[in-house]
């Protein structure tokens, strides 16, 4: 693929960036101690920083990079109820009662999510615009088909099937067998939505400093000393939020948390005709593939943005946005001519139960592994694990206490997730 693909103006970066662009702060000095130390400036963060400094304690937010700079801003902006396990394997591990509880979680999230945007006045684009799930195979449309045919009592979500035959009512493409659609499911602008939170956290008192990478936390037991690049500092409490950027000083945590590379392009702008054939109904968008794509319309209706995973290693999104590009075309032959405006990637935090999890560990507070759901879970649990510090009873989740597991030889370098994408691509192309 030439340079042809890419427009004058492309850049390799966040799309999202183009309308609200990483904030520049005014510089700060650290301060000597504080109540609350947060360690990440995404979603989970600021949403945590927000509870803790309304609740009247001195809190820091402290990123290696640009406040922002991870996946809270590089996402595709979906929003769904996703907690990845259905309740049959969570009952297996958990019993029923709590298995029952964890995946109430996920609709709470989606909820909760709604209505604090709404509360709080957040400017981002946020609407309920439904999901639309794409078969890839004829058994997979089966699947879809039981699944929203046989929802455990008490935790059915509002859902219908959509055979081939009506598809393009929902979705400009003949390249799945039907699907379903999720009407509760919603989008908005990820980077718009980051900064409301950080207006929000810094209206509430929290002092927010980027570019002060965490080299390690001391003690086991209050007050920790937090050492960073530019200097020391004393904390009550501590939170870890880094989710897919959980590094070196995190040694825990980073032998929980798998980060795997999401890729995603933006398109030129596009007639309103052609935006208007691809997606009637403005959906979000994704399918049953294990490596799935994930697609919608932007929030002023004129690009598709197209997300999901082409390489087998991670790789520059100047060299996946051919491969995204191709993936695109397969499901939209009518974006064949259409060129690439942005090409970025983030790092999707992943647990090996395929579960966020929230609590302590000698300590330290922490939320993260949101395995591809993070806008409302990381943002959710971000609130809840701020509460907790709090001692706040509205804190408490059904995911208090969960075991959090890792893997022998594991230390944060996912060596094995070359072998998992060929399996599943392997598995994706199978016709069942």
């Amino acid at each position: 693929m030439t340079d042809r693909l890419f427009t004058p103006d492309y850049k390799g970066e966040s799309y999202w960036w183009d309308g609200t662009p990483r904030p520049d702060l005014p510089a700060q000095n650290l301060p000597k101690d504080v109540d609350v130390l947060i360690v990440g400036s995404g979603y989970t963060g600021l949403c945590a920083a927000i509870q803790t400094a309304r609740g009247g304690r001195s809190t820091l937010v402290l990123d290696a990079n640009r406040i922002g700079y991870g996946c809270s801003t590089r996402n595709g902006g979906q929003i769904s109820t996703s907690l990845k396990p259905g309740l049959e394997a969570l009952s297996a591990k958990h019993g029923h009662g709590r298995a029952f509880n964890i995946i109430r979680e996920g609709h709470n999230a989606l909820a909760w999510i709604k209505e604090f945007v709404q509360t709080e006045d957040i400017d981002c684009n946020m609407a309920r615009v439904g999901r639309f799930v794409g078969a890839h195979n004829p058994a997979q449309f089966e699947k879809l088909q039981r699944l929203i045919s046989n929802q455990p009592a008490g935790l059915e979500v509002e859902a219908y099937s959509v055979e081939r035959s009506r598809q393009r009512q929902e979705i400009g493409t003949d390249f799945y067998h039907g699907g379903v659609v999720y009407p509760d499911h919603a989008s908005l602008d990820p980077a718009a939505y980051h900064q409301g939170l950080l207006d929000l956290a810094l209206s509430a008192g929290a002092d927010v400093i980027g570019n002060c990478a965490v080299t390690g936390i001391e003690s086991n037991r209050a007050p920790f000393t937090v050492t960073t690049d530019r200097g020391r500092v004393s904390a009550r409490d501590v939170i870890v939020a880094t989710n897919g950027y959980s590094g070196q000083p995190l040694p825990w945590h980073r032998r929980r948390i798998v980060p795997i590379g999401s890729y995603i392009i933006a398109t030129e702008p596009l007639p309103a005709e052609l935006i208007d054939e691809l997606a009637p109904k403005r959906r979000v968008m994704s399918d049953t593939r294990k490596l799935v794509f994930y697609y919608r319309v932007s929030p002023d209706h004129r690009r598709i943005v197209f997300g999901g995973r082409v390489s087998i290693k991670e790789t520059d999104p100047r060299l996946s946005a051919p491969l995204l590009h191709e993936e695109m075309v397969k499901i939209f032959p009518q974006l064949e001519h259409t060129r690439i405006s942005r090409s970025w990637m983030g790092f999707v935090g992943y647990t090996f139960d395929t579960m966020p999890h929230i609590g302590l560990h000698n300590g330290i507070y922490h939320a993260m592994g949101y395995c591809g759901s993070g806008v409302s879970l990381a943002s959710y649990f971000g609130t809840r694990i701020g509460q907790q510090v709090l001692n706040l009873k509205e804190g408490r989740t059904a995911l208090d206490g969960l075991a959090f597991p890792t893997r022998p030889f594991y230390k944060g370098d996912p060596w094995f997730l070359a072998a998992s994408i060929r399996y599943y691509r392997w598995r994706d192309s199978l016709n069942r």
